[in-house]
């Protein structure tokens, strides 16, 4: 009789996994994207990456002790939040920009909202969108790959008619990553492996990435007449890859059931097809998640399975 059963509410299920562990795993997959950033970007992409994950990481320390929380430094989710807005800037970018752009992600868009889990869109898309708002001539200054670090045009731009007489580069360099744009925007192969190693994890699944990259597909097949090498280059070209395996999947601005993460992704691939064929900017995948964000809770609503016994 001396020994008592505990009885707890729910829930009672127990995992292994912590919010440290899966934010060292979402570096652990950046980190072949990073070094190919570093190898095509040389000291401007360095430059940018360690600008943007310090201040990320400071920001939160001070925004924290602050509001007199506990530092959660230790969760890598700052590091995770610089690197991702690092890849959303060109590396020709002054050291201000991601300053600036980790200060707002950090305070505004992560810790005004009550911190990590609370934010209700991705808060370094939601930097990239402010800093191109506000800076768009030092957020557009793309550079070629390599050590001359010549201005150029985007692949994007390129099909969108806004730089006429630049050739659009091969569907192996697109692939590979020696094209001009953000840091992030470089070898959708290994962010694609990156992928891979996160749905391996079980980090995240494959439905939001799959549907959503796969109706950009679709949908570019479609909008230039039937042209397979244009629906590649839509495909392999700009932030898609990064945006829809890294930012569309983040846990606290995307839905969590089933129905909702297909819905979710169908709207930011069609969002983003339509803004990159009928918009004024040739890149349309960090608006396309940031509206999908803010349309979560709604879709979270009308999806959410009936809960076990419940009655109208």
């Amino acid at each position: 009789m001396e020994n008592k059963f505990i009885v707890s509410s729910s829930p009672h299920l127990r995992a292994d996994e912590s919010i440290s562990k899966i934010m060292r795993d979402v570096v652990i997959a950046l980190l072949p994207a990073t070094l190919a950033g570093v190898y095509f970007f040389r000291m401007g992409a360095v430059r940018v990456i360690l600008a943007s994950v310090i201040a990320c990481l400071l920001t939160e320390v001070a925004v924290q002790k602050m509001c007199k929380k506990t530092v959660t430094i230790n969760d890598w989710s700052a590091v995770v939040t610089g690197l991702l807005l690092a890849f959303n800037i060109p590396a020709s970018a002054p050291l201000w920009i991601p300053v600036i752009g980790a200060i707002f992600a950090i305070a505004i868009v992560k810790q005004i909202f009550g911190g990590l889990g609370h934010n209700f869109m991705n808060p370094a898309l939601a930097a990239r969108a402010m800093l191109l708002a506000s800076w768009p001539v030092q957020m557009t200054a793309w550079v070629t790959p390599g050590a001359d670090a010549v201005s150029t045009a985007t692949p994007l731009a390129i099909m969108g008619g806004e730089a006429a007489g630049q050739a659009l580069p091969s569907i192996a360099d697109l692939i590979i990553g020696n094209v001009g744009g953000c840091v992030g925007e470089t070898s959708a192969i290994l962010l694609i492996i990156g992928g891979i190693y996160l749905v391996y994890r079980g980090v995240i699944t494959p439905r939001i990435p799959v549907i959503y990259i796969a109706t950009v597909a679709v949908l570019s097949f479609v909008f230039y007449g039937y042209d397979v090498n244009a629906m590649i280059a839509q495909v392999f070209a700009g932030g898609l890859m990064i945006g829809a395996i890294f930012m569309a999947t983040d846990y606290a601005s995307s839905p969590v059931t089933p129905k909702g993460q297909v819905i979710f992704a169908l709207g930011c691939g069609i969002l983003t097809a339509v803004i990159r064929k009928f918009g004024g900017y040739p890149e349309g995948v960090s608006y396309s998640i940031l509206l999908m964000n803010v349309a979560a809770p709604l879709i979270e609503k009308y999806t959410s399975p009936r809960v076990f016994g419940e009655v109208k």
